[in-house]
């Protein structure tokens, strides 16, 4: 059925889908005791009422994001109340469309490019999360944004994407370095001699990258200064140092979480969540300087590393990676057999992990010890399927003397 569908139909077959969804979900907020509506979607509301009032979004308590986010949903105050969820699953459906494109301008035949964006756009838990009232998918759907115009050589559309990603979530900002990097002679097409330093440093410092580099840098500062002069200093240490220095010990996938949770009360607790960040930085500037000609791979694997190694990891961060998975799914030279392993072995980490962190949360029972068990048997899994990946992915250089190269599925 989805070879037969064009792209457009495809795409209004997954918001139709995902509308199901959301009007499920007023009926199951109405009805059961368990609601459907993600708790975060409560607080962007709310955040938004405090808006309207003429207050701070930061007046409601856990609003640690963008007030821009705030400020577009204030219709859930003015119009009806699931507004935010329609701009959250539309999104999460331009995303999808943006991994159609992305394929088609790297030469993956139609069909393919259909299957593979139909992953992301029949995938249950993208529906689910975004229907929820969950806001992943506009940092997602930028973030795709971003490859695509990169891939079409709009630099500075690319730029501004990137740098209002950033503004929205922090993680984008791991990419930098490697969209840095891609933009040399190859994506130019121009080749300037390099004997001479000035030459040398003529032919780094492109008019591309400082096209992006200004770009992205202005439009970062003109929203970060805009949100600064509206809420001042709250909004700094809400929506970016809260997220650089949390310590999240209740319901974390970290690695880190045992630890975390010892040094909590410890003096050397500042450090110590400092020292987390060093294998992050390490493995990201690694990976950007070795994989930034295949940009897709690159930030899938990048986005990889950031969730895998970071202090704090919840499951909406896993939708982070499995964005750019469908972009990479044609560039894996990968048996059904394994492809299954790992899908499985994946799932299998979270149950282990779901269940005593359940009895901790609900039941009130000391199971920090299994939990941390089951963080490092994720990490494990996690870090496993990584290079199972990296073995199987063909590496094809996106740009060559200025051009976009087409990839090849018989390279395969």
């Amino acid at each position: 059925m989805i070879q037969t569908l064009n792209v457009e139909c495809l795409c209004l077959l997954a918001l139709a889908l995902r509308l199901v969804l959301i009007a499920y979900g007023e009926w199951q907020d109405h009805i059961m005791l368990v609601k459907y509506t993600d708790v975060d979607y409560y607080v962007f509301t709310d955040a938004a009422q405090y808006i309207t009032n003429g207050q701070s979004p930061y007046n409601r308590a856990t609003y640690r994001y963008t007030p821009l986010l705030a400020w577009m949903l204030t219709p859930n105050v003015y119009l009806f109340p699931v507004f935010g969820k329609l701009l959250f699953v539309l999104s999460d459906v331009i995303a999808g469309y943006f991994m159609h494109q992305i394929l088609l301008l790297r030469g993956v035949d139609g069909k393919t490019s259909k299957v593979c964006s139909s992953v992301w756009l029949f995938n249950p838990i993208a529906m689910t999360v975004s229907s929820r009232g969950n806001a992943e998918s506009i940092t997602i759907m930028l973030v795709l944004g971003t490859l695509y115009f990169i891939m079409k050589k709009c630099t500075k559309t690319a730029a501004f994407l990137y740098a209002t990603a950033v503004h929205f979530r922090i993680y984008p900002a791991t990419y930098c370095l490697s969209l840095f990097l891609l933009l040399d002679e190859d994506y130019t097409g121009i080749k300037q001699p390099t004997k001479r330093t000035l030459n040398f440093i003529r032919s780094f410092i492109n008019p591309s990258r400082v096209q992006l580099v200004f770009v992205s840098a202005m439009t970062f500062i003109s929203l970060t200064v805009l949100c600064y002069v509206m809420y001042g200093q709250e909004f700094v240490e809400e929506t970016y140092l809260y997220h650089l220095t949390r310590r999240d010990i209740r319901h974390n996938f970290s690695v880190y979480f045992y630890m975390l949770y010892l040094t909590s009360e410890s003096r050397w607790s500042f450090v110590v969540g400092v020292v987390t960040f060093l294998p992050q930085v390490v493995l990201l500037v690694a990976v950007s300087c070795w994989l930034y000609r295949d940009l897709p791979f690159c930030c899938f694997v990048q986005t990889f590393l950031f969730v895998t190694f970071n202090k704090v990891c919840t499951s909406q961060y896993f939708l982070w990676y499995l964005s750019l998975l469908p972009v990479i799914l044609p560039t894996l030279k990968l048996k059904v057999q394994d492809a299954i392993t790992m899908a499985t072995l994946w799932f299998l980490g979270q149950a282990l992990w779901l269940l005593p962190a359940y009895y901790l949360e609900f039941q009130g029972q000391n199971t920090f010890l299994y939990i941390w068990a089951a963080g490092i048997l994720f990490f494990a899994i996690n870090v496993w399927i990584l290079i199972k990946l990296l073995y199987a992915h063909v590496h094809k250089p996106m740009f060559s003397k200025g051009k976009l190269v087409k990839w090849n599925l018989k390279d395969k």
